[in-house]
């Protein structure tokens, strides 16, 4: 095996994190990396690098014998999937940080890498500066997972910080983040969730083999996160996050969705604040592991991408252990969530739809309540995410079926209701 191949790079893309990676790569000569071209959109714009370098033409890069590599890191899903696929069809290895394109073409992109055998590598696509591709593919095993939640978007963490922190209304803290470049000119990806919801469309394969698309997992953004909300949530001692989560279920299932959440100040998750991201990871043996890292921005975005071309010195090329050579976790709609939705009129929250109803408080004019609803009635229905109402998951978050009924037996009694 030879561990000191000569990298050849073709690089699409020369924004934040193209322009990132140019500096790093410069900065880094042992790696035996370079970039012989980069494919740019419009041609006009001042670089900083020599002009010689660029080109609008993507077959050159694409045809180019002596590139062996191609490090894809621009913005639009169609074109960046046509580039992946080519390069992998003409023998190329790939580095991409595009999660909406992986996202959506996941089974065709681990069909090409099948026929091909070529490798791709996207750790830089889900949080940035943080390894979680890497330590899910080859340090926890399929059966000892119990579960990992995390917050896999800087630019919404970053707007819940300001709100919560430095007492800014949502429009003033979504303003600052695009100011400061962690959201983007058209915020509603990161805003409403979509980002989120790409990257753990992929980060689902990675811990349990399970392959789905962004439509068929449950999410919303913070879109509608409330002052009021946040107001509810000091006077509990909790915090709101945009919170990714999977857990095993009893039934060998997982329950996964991508939903605001409350979060207890002893958790891992509070501790990570404005950009940055966080993972917490439990399994069968080794309790809680937590991640930590800057999830937005061009250095931590490029070094994840240096990490992969530095791997692929190596060969190195991800098994998809879960999927392949495990029998793949399937998910589940089969389990209940405790939830706080806070509402202007009661007539836009369905009571009967709920479990049971806890906690009532309509004093306000922003009233709220606290229940237990099944995930079912979450997926079928949009009331909860509709006419300014705002649904935040309760800190414990699942309830498994058969909880359910043990809760529901001792919420009656307490009521002074006998059942049997």
């Amino acid at each position: 095996m030879d561990t000191h191949k000569q990298l050849t790079i073709g690089l699409f893309g020369f924004g934040v994190v193209g322009e990132g990676l140019y500096k790093v790569l410069q900065q880094t000569p042992s790696l035996k990396a370079s970039i012989k071209k980069i494919c740019i959109k419009h041609p006009g714009k001042e670089r900083n690098a020599p002009d010689e370098l660029f080109t609008t033409d993507k077959d050159i890069l694409l045809n180019d014998p002596e590139i062996n590599v191609i490090v894809e890191v621009i913005d639009d899903s169609k074109a960046a999937f046509e580039i992946v696929s080519t390069a992998l069809r003409n023998e190329k290895d790939v580095v991409s940080a595009s999660k909406k394109m992986i996202a959506e073409n996941l089974t065709a992109l681990l069909d090409l890498q099948q026929q091909t055998g070529r490798s791709m590598l996207y750790e830089s696509a889900a949080c940035a500066s943080i390894p979680v591709i890497r330590n899910l593919e080859e340090y926890y095993d399929n059966d000892l997972l119990h579960s990992i939640k995390a917050i896999v978007n800087g630019s919404t963490n970053f707007i819940l910080t300001k709100i919560f922190e430095d007492k800014l209304s949502f429009k003033q803290a979504l303003l600052l983040a695009q100011q400061q470049g962690f959201a983007e000119s058209d915020p509603r990806l990161d805003v409403e969730g979509y980002d989120a919801v790409n990257k753990w469309t992929f980060l689902l394969t990675h811990a349990y083999g399970i392959l789905t698309s962004p439509e068929n997992i449950l999410f919303n953004g913070i879109q509608h996160i409330d002052a009021s909300d946040a107001l509810v949530a000091k006077t509990k001692d909790l915090q709101i996050k945009l919170v990714a989560q999977a857990q095993k279920l009893n039934s060998g299932r997982v329950a996964a969705f991508v939903l605001p959440q409350f979060v207890r100040q002893d958790d891992h998750l509070a501790f990570v604040k404005n950009e940055y991201n966080g993972v917490v990871i439990e399994s069968g043996f080794a309790d809680k592991q937590f991640f930590y890292g800057k999830g937005a921005g061009s250095f931590p975005t490029a070094s994840a991408v240096l990490s992969d071309i530095s791997a692929l010195r190596y060969q190195y090329k991800y098994e998809y252990k879960k999927l392949y050579h495990h029998t793949p976790h399937e998910l589940s709609d089969n389990f209940y969530l405790r939830v706080y939705v806070s509402f202007d009129d009661l007539k836009n929250v369905p009571r009967e739809r709920f479990e049971w109803i806890e906690e009532w408080y309509a004093q306000e004019d922003r009233k709220y309540l606290v229940g237990v609803v099944s995930f079912q009635e979450l997926r079928n229905n949009t009331w909860w995410k509709e006419n300014n109402n705002s649904l935040i998951v309760a800190a414990e978050g699942v309830i498994e079926d058969i909880a359910i009924r043990q809760l529901k037996k001792k919420s009656l009694e307490l009521a002074g209701i006998h059942v049997n």
